[in-house]
């Protein structure tokens, strides 16, 4: 029986470590294929594997129509960040009743969840895999052994997305199984699966590609993201080993600017997804998570003041909030804290595009609302201020032209953070240090003599400004099953501004609340449906 595949356009699309040569360039093909067209050479294979790299951009922060939290941030269930627009909505009302509302998903309605794309991902690879054994005997073994190892890679990659939301899955082992019917495996059972697809990618992916394939996945994007997975797993040895491999004998490094650090195409950059604002795949990042100044429809994407107060001076010293947490015509010390503060956020009295950024009240261009006055942001703010990071400020049409951001998604910084978790739960107390002060001093700052919970206090808070908004910190809460403790009856802040005058505020209108039980999620009411073998978790029944 002949099985139809289409090849997807994916021109200007790379993940990488410093790809600076676009191996994609022209890439179109939108004619369906037999399976033996695709193994017809080896340039036809390779773009059959290209439409996996697609992928990692789809979990990532820059597209808007994203996997990670069906287009709205993860960071908006968290204590760093709201959406400022009450509208239901994407980018809006929906992530803030999540946050607000207990959680509301249920088995038939859940926007964490990415089940469905995911195992139509899996049963794709899984089909490759089965063709490849079919139809590949004319390559060489070392040239099938790479595409394995590549298809394998993303494997991993799709089933941690599965993993780390819903524990143990179904795993997929065969392109096409035997009927609907599939059993749902232990959370071990399937870590252990990620973890022999990530070795077999290490053990057989090379370490460097020659230009005409820079920017395909390396042996050092295997280790590096096995670094990730095997935290969420709680194998602290295999994370730390992957981490400690990358760090000593690894071509990357940490930039020296932090705004630098995420733009892509640098020493830092592991695993990134190229866009091209012209010739495409872009994205519309600027569009929605600009300010009032320069698209009025924006989203209003909102720190809140939580954050603000996680960061240090520039020297290291904490700031005394104290004073701005009733009112006070004192201007907060923005000019004063370390450069992440500035890089990541917008805030009153910054600068942004030639224009000082008014936040308050009065506004005459970005203005302050109360949460719940408005349905719409319309670029303003409810916590009084906005997100500076990933924008372009170079982009002077935000509205006419679409975004060419690369966005990366795992970085040099991360795995140093990843070996200083692992390292901990190791009670490897001077490697634990030494990696996260190696990325405190990137931007400044001190070094940490902390131990204990102490540490692990201090590393919570590097994460959480190292990678603010990167997508990390929700699940890291998660993972850490710490929401239900600190996500729970309280509301988040913000500062709003008045005739010179600063009130710290609420912006939540609800009490935050998480149950336990989310820390897995439900099977989807759809797969118990149609699969008389599978079983919801207790906790969703």
């Amino acid at each position: 029986m002949k099985k139809i595949f289409k090849l997807s356009s994916i021109a200007l699309i790379a993940l990488s470590f410093a790809s600076c040569n676009d191996w994609l360039d022209g890439v179109e093909n939108t004619s369906t294929v037999d399976d033996v067209a695709v193994f017809d050479t080896e340039t036809t294979v390779d773009y059959y594997l290209d439409g996996f790299y697609t992928w990692i951009g789809k979990y990532g922060q820059l597209d808007m129509n994203n996997y990670q939290f069906s287009g709205s941030w993860t960071e908006a269930m968290t204590d760093i960040f709201k959406y400022s627009g009450s509208f239901t909505f994407t980018r809006a009302g929906i992530p803030n009743t999540y946050a607000e509302l207990a959680v509301p998903m249920t088995p038939d309605a859940n926007q964490l969840s990415c089940w469905d794309n995911a195992y139509s991902s899996i049963r794709r690879i899984n089909q490759f895999l089965t063709l490849e054994q079919k139809y590949a005997g004319k390559f060489k073994d070392s040239q099938r052994t790479i595409w394995r190892a590549q298809a394998r890679f993303f494997r991993a990659f799709i089933n941690f997305q599965l993993a780390k939301r819903h524990g143990g899955s179904i795993i997929l082992f065969d392109a096409l199984p035997d009927g609907p019917n599939k059993a749902r495996s232990t959370a071990e059972e399937v870590w252990n699966f990620i973890e022999d697809d990530l070795d077999f990618a290490t053990e057989n992916l090379p370490e460097s590609w020659n230009s005409s394939n820079t920017g395909r996945i390396t042996r050092w994007a295997a280790l590096a993201f096995k670094s990730r997975v095997m935290l969420y797993a709680e194998r602290w040895q295999e994370a730390y080993d992957a981490a400690n491999e990358v760090i000593l004998n690894g071509p990357y490094d940490l930039v020296d600017s932090y705004i630098a650090a995420t733009a892509g195409g640098n020493k830092e950059s592991i695993i990134e997804c190229r866009y091209d604002a012209q010739l495409g795949p872009n994205t519309q990042y600027d569009y929605y998570y600009s300010p009032a100044t320069d698209n009025p429809g924006a989203c209003g994407p909102a720190p809140t003041q939580e954050l603000v107060e996680c960061y240090e001076k520039a020297d290291g010293s904490k700031v005394d909030w104290t004073p701005w947490h009733g009112t006070t015509n004192e201007v907060p010390p923005y000019d004063q804290l370390e450069p992440r503060f500035a890089a990541t956020v917008l805030y009153p009295g910054c600068t942004w595009k030639g224009q000082t950024l008014d936040m308050s009240v009065q506004g005459p261009n970005v203005v302050f609302f109360d949460y719940g006055t408005q349905t719409q942001a319309n670029g303003n703010t409810c916590t009084g201020y906005l997100v500076r990071k990933f924008l372009n400020p170079d982009m002077k049409d935000v509205i006419g032209i679409r975004s060419g951001q690369t966005w990366v998604e795992l970085r040099f910084a991360e795995v140093l953070l990843n070996f200083a978790e692992a390292s901990y739960r190791l009670n490897k107390m001077d490697d634990a240090r030494s990696a996260l002060n190696r990325v405190r001093a990137r931007v400044g700052l001190p070094a940490k003599a902390s131990t204990g919970n102490g540490f692990f206090a201090d590393y919570r808070n590097e994460r959480k400004l190292e990678l603010a908004f990167e997508g990390q910190l929700y699940w890291d809460m998660v993972r850490w099953k710490l929401c239900a403790t600190e996500y729970n009856n309280y509301r988040r802040h913000g500062v709003k501004v008045s005739n010179g005058t600063y009130t710290y505020v609420e912006v939540d209108n609800n009490d935050l609340r998480y149950s336990e039980k989310c820390y897995i999620l439900p099977v989807p009411q759809s797969e118990i449906n149609n699969n008389n073998l599978i079983e919801q978790y207790d906790n969703w029944r």
